[in-house]
């Protein structure tokens, strides 16, 4: 196979990307990808340098990976800053660096695109080496991989990456066929409390408009937007993704660009911005105009899993951190990421912290499993 390199995904068909297997997640489909760039949420100045690494055979795309040079890593929620402050210690450049992932998301999906009818795990596996040979060819420190599948973890364990793992809080869907019968699968207690906070809401006369990406309309996104740019300038800082990306993103993803929204008479209060795909509701954005009790909650939990339920949709993951998603459903679940370090010596040191860290975060997991809110069986 022909390993090539791309600096945009413009570059790239967009009929034969989105025919890999793992695209139908909407992170990891063209149009999102574009957005991005269209939008400059990453490209010149931005420290996400676009570099799509490809294999080709005789039959065209056979698989691809989203990479970016990376000169800082924010906006990739896997930590590492510590990693380039030792290399600095040492007097030696972590950045640039090379990234595979889905810039500013954090969510679980492939991140070696394939096309259905080769080989997996042996293209796999090529296309890791294609992304060890793209970083050493470019003197990048190190080369990256974050929020994977299970056959992507494989692939990086078996080509020698180092694996990491990190917590986060997912809800399964146990075919439950409404929010009650979900409910009663919690403790009478957790159960409880679970109702008083949607009570609080409709006392509130908060009713709830769902929308997508086709038919929102721009004025509606408009306020939408404002409520998820008022949460990060709430934490002294612009969002990561501009209005022009959600405008082109909804016209492009349609019905994969989800809204739940908050409406107190014929006013919007509050919105919450997800994507979706039958295998999984990925929550990604909230923002509000007014304070109102249990909204939040409500808002980007409770209105997630009824429509995980109504939709048959298997998984729930509403981004990242956050103990308190477990009184409301949600479990503690291991994501993973891989890392090819350049240098032996830092390899060996990064090794051994990811053997301790590993150790620490499965003790948080079965620690904070302890105190999910569902029945235990006797």
């Amino acid at each position: 196979m022909l390993a090539r390199q791309h600096t945009s995904i413009d570059q790239l068909d967009p009929q034969a990307w989105n025919a890999l297997g793992g695209t139908d997640v909407p992170f990891l489909r063209h149009e999102f990808l574009a957005a991005l760039e269209h939008s400059g949420g990453v490209g010149p100045g931005t420290g996400w340098t676009p570099a799509y690494l490809s294999l080709h055979d005789a039959a065209g795309l056979a698989a691809a990976a989203p990479a970016f040079i990376k000169t800082h890593s924010y906006g990739e929620f896997v930590f590492d800053f510590s990693w380039a402050e030792a290399y600095a210690h040492f007097g030696r450049n972590y950045y640039p660096k090379l990234s595979v992932c889905v810039p500013f998301t954090p969510a679980t999906g492939a991140r070696l695109l394939v096309r259905p009818d080769l080989d997996g795990p042996k293209v796999r596996q090529r296309l890791a080496r294609a992304i060890e040979d793209f970083a050493a060819e470019h003197r990048l420190s190190s080369a990256h991989a974050l929020f994977f599948d299970e056959p992507g973890r494989e692939a990086f364990e078996h080509s020698g990456w180092l694996l990491r793992r990190d917590c986060q809080f997912h809800w399964a869907n146990q075919d439950f066929t409404d929010f009650e019968q979900y409910l009663a699968s919690f403790t009478a207690d957790k159960r409880k409390k679970a109702r008083r906070e949607r009570r609080r809401v409709q006392e509130a006369g908060i009713h709830f408009a769902t929308r997508y990406g086709h038919d929102i309309g721009k004025s509606m996104l408009d306020t939408v937007y404002d409520f998820h740019r008022g949460t990060f300038l709430r934490h002294g800082h612009e969002p990561y993704l501009s209005r022009a990306f959600f405008g082109e993103i909804a016209t492009t993803l349609g019905e994969s660009l989800m809204f739940k929204i908050a409406m107190l008479g014929e006013q919007p209060v509050a919105a919450a911005v997800f994507f979706w795909c039958q295998e999984a509701l990925y929550g990604r954005y909230w923002g509000a105009a007014e304070e109102h009790h249990s909204l939040h909650f409500e808002t980007c939990y409770h209105q997630g899993i009824e429509f995980c339920i109504e939709r048959g949709i298997r998984r729930f993951e509403p981004g990242t951190q956050g103990e308190h998603k477990v009184a409301r459903g949600f479990s503690p679940t291991l994501t993973w990421s891989a890392h090819h370090i350049g240098d032996r010596r830092f390899r060996a040191a990064v090794r051994e912290y990811l053997v301790r860290e590993g150790a620490a975060v499965d003790a948080y997991a079965t620690q904070v499993s302890e105190h999910v809110p569902y029945r235990r069986e006797t």
